[in-house]
């Protein structure tokens, strides 16, 4: 039997193998990692060179450590969708173009000789959270992106669970008004208002409305300087106590909550965790979220459910393609 599991993460701006134990997991995660190395994707090379430079970097990655393809017990894959899990093919990811069909995991099966497994990077990140993370021990929990876009992974009764066919966990084409930034193709949706893209077209439609009225605040500066307002600019600009910038989270938050409540009503999880721009800026969110999930939610699930920031922060990556290996051979 292998001693190793290999993880590969496919991103439309870098890539990174990783080479683990597959012993399973330890309580601090210690020792789990045994190597990685990542690089540009440059996607525009095709995928061909793309997967050749992923194979080249396992090859280095299995030298280093004295391990062949042998060795290896299990291959986990994170990539952006839309993709086939149970195929195990890639399916045309906007920030992949070309990798229309792509059979990514017989290609790494084939070359090392060990099952490989892919996952959409949302619901990867769900097993990471859930087996070294904030999630750890839970039996029912949503893990959610909050970033440049807002998807959900989704752990049930101990397994991760996909849907029909991949699609369970697309949170944020949810519409929670009828009007308001858009996301995911639909103004108003949970990704509208909870995103990154979202947050910043949420800071200027505010911005706008705020100065017609002749109010002021530090986000004017940096909209004439950047062009744009970001979702760290709107926070910083709240920390610093601007009254608009405060706002713009509060209302952010008002919405997050109602996603929430849907969530909790739906499916009575123990916890959801939330990644990205809550990790950095919950402080910000809370107090407005909370007041949503409790008008929005049911009382006895929300009780039993806990909202948490993600843990893993910028290493989640990593531990989302080790992670679907590990789940993927029962460990």
């Amino acid at each position: 039997m292998g001693k190793h599991i290999l993880g590969v993460d496919i991103g439309g701006t870098k890539c990174a193998v990783l080479l683990g134990r597959s012993g399973g997991v330890s309580e601090n995660n210690r020792g789990l990692i045994e190597g990685k190395t990542a690089f540009a994707t440059e996607a525009g090379k095709g995928w061909r060179d793309v997967v050749g430079r992923l194979f080249s970097a396992a090859d280095r990655l299995l030298a280093q450590n004295a391990a062949a393809a042998d060795d290896i017990e299990a291959i986990g894959i994170s990539c952006g969708g839309p993709l086939d899990s149970k195929r195990g093919v890639v399916l045309s990811p906007p920030n992949l173009p070309d990798w229309d069909g792509v059979e990514i995991a017989r290609l790494f099966t084939e070359r090392y000789g060990a099952p490989a497994f892919l996952q959409n990077d949302a619901n990867a990140c769900a097993v990471a959270e859930w087996k070294f993370g904030a999630g750890r021990g839970l039996d029912n929990m949503i893990f959610l992106t909050f970033g440049t876009g807002m998807g959900a992974g989704l752990i049930l009764d101990g397994r991760l669970y996909n849907g029909t066919n991949d699609l369970a966990g697309e949170a944020g084409h949810i519409r929670l008004a009828e009007s308001g930034p858009e996301g995911y193709g639909k103004a108003g949706s949970f990704e509208g208002f909870c995103s990154g893209g979202g947050l910043a077209k949420l800071a200027e439609s505010m911005l706008a409305e705020h100065t017609a009225r002749g109010g002021r605040s530090i986000l004017e500066a940096v909209m004439k300087r950047e062009g744009m307002i970001s979702a760290k600019d709107a926070a910083e600009a709240a920390r610093l106590g601007d009254e608009l910038a405060g706002e713009i989270y509060a209302v952010c938050g008002r919405y997050l909550g109602r996603g929430l409540a849907v969530l909790i009503d739906l499916l009575n999880p123990q916890a959801i965790i939330i990644g990205s721009i809550f990790e950095r800026s919950g402080d910000l969110l809370r107090a407005s979220m909370m007041e949503s999930l409790q008008r929005e939610a049911l009382a006895q699930s929300l009780d039993v459910c806990e909202i948490k920031a993600a843990a893993l922060g910028d290493e989640i990556g990593d531990y989302a393609a080790l992670g679907i290996a590990l789940n993927a051979i029962g460990k």
